[in-house]
């Protein structure tokens, strides 16, 4: 798999961990790279809560030497709290920052910020600019649209505010994951826009990832690196030979035991987080489900560190 660059950052491959909220902190974010994971973001940042240095967002925002090369993602409604942000200097420590314009959570609509921005370019835009001129390397992630497909117009106007690259989720802000992502408008992305296209929205498997790879320059895996991170490698492996390796248990457990003592290495405590994630590989086997209730009653990290231990 051939490498990537985008702006001056220069990728191992082709494969991209999402920005998922409650899922890629720190600890996650570095056993993805373990399995071989190209590139990685922290979930998604309000602006306003950065520039606040509101503290449960400054403890999203850690990263180390090994998280590279780190994106930080951030969203908002108005420009000036970018330009605070940049006054502040609070993206020097990442190699690129992403514009969230695809979010559809309703919370984060309301606050018309995420994929509302789909609604207003010129923001995007501005946003995009702003960041360029700074001297960041700077990317948006982006849908089809909110209720009606303008992502070609949308596609356009980003690469001309100066961007680096497009992530592009096939899918309407409007639409569910249970509504097919339709890659057809990715390659239509491609065909028009000279920057590096990522594409986002269904792919769970080698030969998914082979098919998007096909028609942009990236994969970007969300919920199928949810409590496996492994599926990295195991693409890795489908690209190079042909043949995807069978997911293992045994594997997937020790990544989860991998996952836990780095949550306890970095102080991530967040004990809603760390079950929602735990429970995410606790999976596909025998007896997977009474383990799941058993692990939903722990009620604390030490007793979790002991759990994941054992269950190996």
């Amino acid at each position: 798999m051939k490498q990537l660059k985008i702006g001056n950052v220069r990728i191992k491959n082709s494969l991209f961990l999402a920005p998922m909220v409650d899922v890629t902190d720190l600890p996650y974010r570095l056993i993805c790279r373990k399995a071989g994971v190209g590139m990685a973001y922290t979930e998604m940042i309000y602006l306003d809560a950065l520039t606040h240095r509101n503290s449960k967002t400054m403890k999203m925002m850690e990263t180390c030497e090994k998280d590279s090369p780190i994106g930080i993602q951030i969203t908002w409604k108005e420009i000036n709290e970018l330009k605070k942000a940049i006054s502040m200097k609070l993206f020097d420590n990442y190699d690129l920052v992403d514009l969230n314009c695809a979010c559809p959570s309703v919370r984060i609509t309301e606050n018309e910020a995420g994929s509302f921005l789909l609604k207003s370019p010129d923001k995007i835009s501005k946003m995009i600019k702003e960041l360029k001129n700074s001297g960041y390397a700077t990317t948006a992630k982006i849908r089809l649209g909110y209720e009606d497909n303008n992502v070609l117009a949308i596609s356009k106007m980003i690469e001309k505010s100066g961007a680096d690259a497009i992530t592009v989720h096939a899918r309407l802000a409007i639409h569910s994951g249970k509504t097919p992502a339709d890659w057809s408008w990715i390659s239509k992305v491609k065909k028009e826009i000279g920057i590096p296209i990522i594409g986002n929205g269904d792919i769970f498997s080698g030969q998914d990832a082979e098919k998007m790879l096909s028609i942009c320059d990236g994969a970007m895996i969300a919920r199928g690196a949810i409590g496996d991170p492994y599926i990295f490698q195991r693409i890795e492996k489908y690209l190079k030979t042909g043949k995807e390796p069978e997911f293992s248990v045994k594997k997937n457990l020790v990544a989860f035991n991998d996952y836990i003592k780095l949550c306890r290495k970095y102080a991530f405590s967040d004990l809603h987080r760390i079950k929602y994630i735990g429970t995410n590989f606790i999976k596909k086997f025998d007896g997977a489900a009474k383990l799941r209730a058993e692990f939903m009653r722990l009620k604390n990290l030490d007793e979790v560190e002991k759990f994941a231990k054992n269950i190996i």
